[in-house]
């Protein structure tokens, strides 16, 4: 209850979860797999915010991640079907569905991600914002009038491509935008170019780049977001092949070019298996999320 400001959009129901699962199942032990998990591996230099140090020391302020629950499935995927061991292996992982996050994967491990202490930050997502100026809220507070709820709801679930063009359905916003809708090319526009931002800041990052993996709702299933994702990549030895881009079979993808130096993949993610998964190693050999 406590930790419901971190995530007002996932916590709640969740609660309500394992409240009514004790009450049903009191007998049945319950485990949490928490989606910041895999995110555990940050670096300090990554997680910590440029605030006084005493804050994270007494209140954990920091950047914790979301997603890992698909970012690690899909890494360890990708894996498999590239035929070498995660550890191995530098990734950048794209999850894109109504929420949206990126991870930079390190031989397996994760070492920055675009979420931060709550699910709002990094990229532009469905009703999301993603990064904005810190003093955003400040200024909406002095020159509009509204409360600090006010501007969570706002920042939470009226921005993002709905609050750009109306919509936070993907297939809906390109529909508008073949039909000459400006402001949903534009908040298509400012989707793609976050997220192409995040490539090459995690391209960087990493040092060197094994492959790019696009996933969920419209990462899996929006040819259009993944091409422009990736448009003008070439010199970092990003490309996509138009035509296997299109096609729409099921399963784990190459989208790149045969000879590309970088891989693009598209792999369906299964979070519900990751977590029946993480289940299962908890209650055989009781260990964390952490001990693949």
């Amino acid at each position: 209850k406590e930790n419901i400001p971190l995530a007002p959009l996932h916590n709640p129901p969740n609660l309500v979860g394992i409240e009514v699962a004790r009450t049903i199942f009191p007998d049945s032990p319950q485990v949490a797999v928490f989606d910041t998990a895999f995110h555990q591996t940050i670096p300090m230099e990554s997680f910590l915010y440029a605030i006084p140090f005493e804050l994270y020391e007494k209140h954990r302020i920091r950047k914790y991640g979301f997603h890992g629950t698909s970012h690690v499935y899909v890494a360890e995927k990708a894996a498999e079907f590239m035929g070498h061991p995660l550890n191995e292996l530098n990734l950048i992982t794209i999850h894109l569905g109504n929420g949206a996050s990126m991870a930079a994967i390190k031989k397996g491990r994760s070492v920055d991600t675009t979420m931060g202490m709550t699910p709002l930050a990094g990229l532009v997502m469905g009703t999301r914002s993603g990064d904005v100026d810190p003093a955003l809220p400040f200024f909406l507070a002095e020159h509009l009038g509204i409360s600090v709820k006010q501007i969570d709801d706002l920042l939470n679930k009226q921005s993002g491509l709905k609050g750009i063009c109306g919509s936070n359905d993907m297939r809906e916003v390109i529909e508008k935008k073949d039909a000459g809708d400006v402001k949903a090319k534009l908040a298509l526009d400012i989707y793609t170019y976050r997220i192409k931002k995040y490539i090459g800041a995690y391209f960087a990052v990493l040092e060197r780049l094994d492959a790019i993996v696009f996933t969920a709702g419209v990462g899996e299933n929006s040819p259009f977001i993944r091409e422009r994702c990736c448009q003008g990549l070439h010199k970092l030895g990003i490309e996509i092949d138009a035509e296997r881009n299109k096609q729409t079979q099921e399963g784990i993808r190459e989208i790149s070019p045969s000879d590309s130096q970088v891989k693009v993949l598209v792999v369906p993610t299964d979070e519900e298996l990751e977590i029946a998964q993480e289940t299962r190693r908890v209650l055989e050999k009781g260990g964390t999320p952490l001990n693949r």
